[in-house]
C-alpha cells in the first residue's frame, strides 16, 4: 500500500504492460527492418501480455496485429522477389 491507501500494481501486471509496449515497438520496427525476427517476437510478447492480464490490452492487440503484418509483408516480399531481405 502506498500513502494514499491504494495498492501498487502487481509485478506480473507491470511486466505484462512492458511486454505489451515491447510487442508494439517490435511490430512497428519490424515493418521496416528485420521482420523475420521482430514479427514473431512481437506475436509472442503480445500473447504473453494478454495471457498475463495486461492493463494495456489495446497495445498488446496492436502489437499482435503488427507482428502478423510483419510476417505477411515478409511472405509477400519473398514471393515477389525470391529473397529474404528488402529495403525501402
Amino acid at each position: 500500500m502506498n500513502t494514499r491507501g491504494t495498492a501498487y500494481p502487481a509485478p506480473v501486471v507491470r511486466q505484462a504492460d512492458g511486454m505489451a509496449v515491447a510487442s508494439f515497438v517490435f511490430g512497428l520496427i519490424g515493418l521496416l527492418a528485420m521482420n523475420l525476427f521482430l514479427g514473431p517476437a512481437a506475436i509472442v510478447l503480445a500473447a504473453l501480455a494478454l495471457h498475463r492480464g495486461t492493463s494495456r490490452p489495446g497495445r498488446a492487440r496492436l502489437g499482435l496485429a503488427l507482428g502478423v503484418a510483419d510476417l505477411v509483408v515478409l511472405a509477400w516480399v519473398v514471393s515477389a522477389d525470391q529473397t529474404w531481405s528488402w529495403s525501402i
